[in-house]
């Protein structure tokens, strides 16, 4: 008769380390939660008083959190501005760059590029823009807050001009297209949306950027070529 061997019993000292890396992966996993939830909080003060406007205190009091417990999530005023940062840049990716890449190369993804970042401006024209307003705060402080904000601005920038570079290989424009000179021009017609209906609140200023945007394909593309916009 063959004698089956018993399964080894765990060690009490095994079940032990297993539940401290359980409890280890919890604590963990709130601690990111936690930290998601200050970086929402803030981005949303952000927008409204700008970067230089966040404190530890008024975090606190926005989130009911102790000042000790954002402290800890951050260590430095600076850090949380640097995620703030980030987290705008994350989600202006998901919302104008990645939905703008199913569109085909040339003009319709140029197109898209444009309208997915005219859908963001529509909003933050009454919420505020951490891009341009982090540009006002810290254009001549130097610091990694500055690196951070510029690094963002020229990331998407390169992909507009990417973008533009591509649409005068397909042959949707002209062939001697300054590549730079316009996707210069298509940022220039954002900030200049910004200015007009954020301060000065022109009517229109949507229509005029949109006309500007159109104005801008005439002088640069081929009279033959007719790409129609992309849809989503």
């Amino acid at each position: 008769m063959t004698q089956l061997n018993p399964k080894p019993k765990r060690s009490r000292s095994a079940d032990a380390r297993g539940s401290e890396a359980s409890r280890g992966e919890r604590a963990l996993q709130k601690g990111q939660q936690t930290k998601q939830l200050i970086i929402n909080a803030a981005l949303g003060l952000a927008e409204q008083i700008g970067l230089e406007g966040l404190s530890i205190g008024a975090l606190a009091e926005v989130t009911r959190m102790s000042k000790s417990g954002v402290f800890a999530h951050f260590g430095s005023r600076e850090e949380l501005q640097i995620s703030v940062v980030r987290e705008y840049y994350r989600r202006f990716s998901d919302e104008v760059f990645f939905p703008a890449m199913n569109a085909p190369r040339g003009l319709p993804r140029v197109r898209a590029l444009f309208a997915n970042w005219m859908k963001v401006v529509a909003v933050e024209i009454q919420s505020g823009c951490i891009f341009i307003s982090g540009a006002v705060e810290f254009d001549d402080r130097p610091g990694p807050v500055r690196d951070a904000l510029a690094s963002s601005v020229q990331t998407w920038l390169n992909a507009m001009y990417r973008a533009v570079v591509q649409a005068r290989d397909e042959g949707h424009l002209v062939s001697d297209a300054d590549a730079q000179q316009m996707a210069f021009e298509i940022h220039g017609l954002i900030l200049a949306l910004h200015y007009e209906a954020r301060f000065l609140k022109n009517p229109g200023a949507i229509e005029r950027a949109n006309t500007g945007f159109e104005n801008i394909l005439l002088r640069y593309g081929k009279a033959a070529v007719r790409v129609p916009p992309f849809t989503v």
